[in-house]
């Protein structure tokens, strides 16, 4: 999982096809195996539009995803990454989002979510956009961490 995946903007899905169903599928044994919440593509080193999520025991699949609404409410929530081990900090996001995607049988979904799911959303998006939790932070908070 190199660091050029991680820092480049993804491509969009053209086709969901039985490639794309096997890497969805494979990204959710992966995301269960680490104990994540949210995996998206570039951290299995595809650069395309795919992020998944599995919150409350319900499993989410986005493909071309485009937040086309935050709250202006924010929260405080701890994140990590499954990208970079063992280190977690509190990041201020919107507390709500509309999202708007393509779920795995190619139909186009618009939907709203708080809480977990909320945060979930905008985290893995941002992976598809080459950015990275810890970008988030303050500037020195970053360099601390990352040291």
């Amino acid at each position: 999982m190199g660091e050029d995946c991680l820092r480049t903007v993804s491509e969009p899905v053209t086709a969901i096809d039985d490639d794309i169903r096997a890497l969805i599928g494979e990204m959710f044994d992966t995301m269960k195996k680490e104990n994540g919440v949210g995996l998206a593509a570039p951290q299995v080193g595809k650069n395309i539009r795919i992020f998944i999520a599995l919150v409350h025991n319900q499993k989410y699949v986005f493909i071309n995803p485009q937040i086309i609404e935050t709250s202006q409410e924010t929260c405080v929530m701890e994140e990590g990454c499954l990208s970079i081990p063992k280190i977690y900090d509190y990041v201020t996001r919107p507390a709500a989002v509309k999202i708007q995607f393509l779920d795995a049988d190619g139909k186009r979904c618009t939907m709203e979510a708080d809480g977990l799911l909320a945060r979930v959303i905008q985290h893995e998006n941002d992976h598809l956009n080459g950015v990275l939790f810890i970008d988030r932070l303050d500037p020195e908070k970053k360099e601390e961490l990352v040291k």
